[in-house]
């Protein structure tokens, strides 16, 4: 049976590190997994009244859509001043509502986090599994993913992944992550 990954990337810069780490990660995945990049960058700010007012964004409906057809979530991020960045915590608000609705609920999650310093997004990672145990999303425990000095596996253009101990660590990580999507 085909399982869907989405995939949710906490920046928003067109080379970003952490577009290319998702974009590895993506190739990783057995056969029988599709994955798929959802955007978040044009959503915007969260405010109930839209809810409320039964005046939704199409962005927002767009984007509840396509998470209500993945079986499962892989978060990729930086750290923005030891917090995931506010794109994503926006994301996961406009998921959660409204009341009752949540499209986060019982879905297996998986965390990546990463620095070109050598914190390897630690702050991130921790703030961002607080909000996945109140949204009820099962999350990857080990490994743990803390990229650090993430531009010294990468080659010389920055533009993917090339460091074989990295790419096995980050294979490592998925096959741990589809064992636990089997179980749900």
């Amino acid at each position: 049976m085909t399982k869907t990954i989405g995939i949710l990337v906490g920046s928003l810069r067109k080379q970003s590190y952490s577009k290319i780490v998702a974009q590895t990660m993506e190739k990783l995945f057995p056969e029988s997994y599709q994955t798929k990049v959802i955007e978040i960058g044009d959503l915007p700010l969260y405010n109930q009244d839209f809810d409320d007012e039964d005046q939704a964004p199409a962005s927002y409906q767009r984007f509840r859509g396509e998470m209500k057809t993945v079986d499962a979530v892989l978060f990729v991020t930086p750290e923005y001043n030891r917090s995931i960045p506010a794109v994503l915590k926006n994301a996961l608000d406009i998921g959660s509502r409204p009341y009752g609705q949540s499209v986060w609920e019982h879905k297996p999650a998986a965390i990546v986090s990463l620095s070109p310093g050598t914190m390897g997004g630690f702050g991130a990672n921790h703030h961002l599994r607080q909000a996945l145990v109140f949204l009820d999303m099962p999350t990857l425990q080990q490994p743990e993913a803390y990229l650090s000095n993430v531009t010294q596996f990468m080659n010389p253009a920055g533009t993917e992944i090339t460091n074989p101990k990295t790419l096995q660590f980050l294979q490592a990580i998925t096959d741990a992550f589809v064992k636990l999507i089997e179980r749900y």
